[in-house]
């Protein structure tokens, strides 16, 4: 943890619309995440059921992207430090943010046993990979391609990838659910009772293989965060940030031809796709951000940049606890939104502003703590 002036000084070095993007992300991430489910939420704040792309199906890869435009900041300081520390960071932040979501997955720890008596959760049936451990391993791999690749090693290593994923997901398999190759690779190393299930069967839309075209977008926030550093917020960068993503969105659509875009196989195309949009994104928040110290409308998603990982984790504890408190035959999650929402606002305008609630609620925790500087790093 850091804080106080150190912090501030070290944020005065970044670029505000960075910043924005990256608190932007986290709302909307609490904000999906919050959905009551399928039949009672709006279509664009749920994911494509297979192949396709909805506005939620966005959030997660630019979550990734923003923790390469991360990376280029904070990189170059740890090399400062020698390659011991270097690898003593990127090892440590690894395995922290991983920990962190294992722990998540087996929270609150503790079940009812016989006659009413806590028990320890078993671990057999927790989860080892999701949201937070692709971060990490996105993160710990792209951290490690750039230290010694630079950027050259980033962009073949990219390149690589994308190939390279589209061949194995092609030879091994098909891009069904049940036929694909990510899913038999998953089932063999991690086995079914560790991996995710909502879809139906054992699936892990996070699982190993696919985690090998997502270090690309970690890969590409971190080229971004480079060239943006290289050249500044001008006119220059606006235009070639849009440029690259409109290349990246023709490629991406020729692409889904061959290799549909699919956010749950985390395809290549996909990978393009959503690199385009963010780099779309990013350049119209440039535009459109103050870089001077004018606060405005975009302090609401620094407040949420400057904690993000602290504050993703705090909204899915905070969604654990709910589910997990019951009244009568309902959990607290539920019986908060039928008795504070669906009476005056429906069932999908209520999911809508009840997850906006929540988020606006994690928000309060998330100034309490810039006004206090206090910044967690994960």
């Amino acid at each position: 943890m850091r804080s106080g002036s150190a912090d501030m000084a070290h944020l005065a070095h970044r670029f505000r619309a960075i910043d924005v993007l990256r608190g932007l992300t986290v709302a909307l991430m609490i904000v999906v995440n919050m959905q009551v489910g399928p039949g009672n939420s709006y279509a664009p704040l749920l994911h494509a059921s297979w192949n396709g792309l909805t506005p939620t199906d966005l959030v997660f890869p630019t979550f990734m992207f923003v923790v390469g435009t991360a990376l280029s900041f904070t990189l170059e300081k740890y090399a400062a430090l020698g390659e011991a520390a270097v690898l003593r960071k990127i090892a440590t932040r690894t395995a922290l943010i991983f920990l962190c979501g294992y722990l998540l997955y087996w929270f609150p720890f503790f079940t009812t046993g016989p006659g009413g008596s806590l028990i320890l959760a078993p671990v057999e049936h927790t989860r080892i990979l999701g949201v937070l451990q692709r971060i990490a391993l996105g993160y710990g791999a792209a951290a490690l391609i750039v230290h010694y690749g630079g950027r050259a090693g980033a962009i073949s290593f990219s390149v690589g990838a994308l190939l390279g994923y589209w061949w194995l997901m092609h030879a091994f398999g098909d891009y069904s659910l049940a036929g694909n190759a990510a899913i038999k690779l998953d089932k063999l190393v991690l086995g079914e009772a560790h991996m995710y299930h909502g879809e139906g069967v054992a699936f892990d839309p996070e699982g190993i293989l696919s985690t090998l075209p997502a270090i690309v977008n970690v890969l590409a926030g971190y080229l971004v965060g480079r060239f943006i550093r290289d050249h500044g917020v001008s006119r220059f960068t606006i235009v070639r940030l849009l440029a690259a993503a409109a290349a990246c969105l023709l490629l991406s659509l020729w692409w889904n031809a061959v290799f549909p875009i699919n956010k749950k196989l985390w395809t290549s195309s996909f990978v393009v796709c959503t690199v385009g949009i963010d780099l779309g994104v990013l350049a119209i928040l440039i535009y459109a951000v103050p870089q001077a110290k004018e606060r405005r409308w975009t302090y609401f998603f620094e407040v949420f940049g400057r904690n993000t990982l602290v504050i993703y984790l705090l909204s899915e504890v905070g969604q654990t606890m709910l589910n997990s408190i019951h009244i009568g035959q309902q959990s607290l999650f539920g019986w908060l939104y039928a008795i504070g929402f669906v009476p005056w606002a429906g069932d999908k305008l209520g999911s809508a502003l009840y997850a906006v609630a929540y988020m606006l609620g994690c928000w309060i925790v998330a100034y309490g703590m810039d006004r206090k500087r206090i910044y967690i790093k994960l």
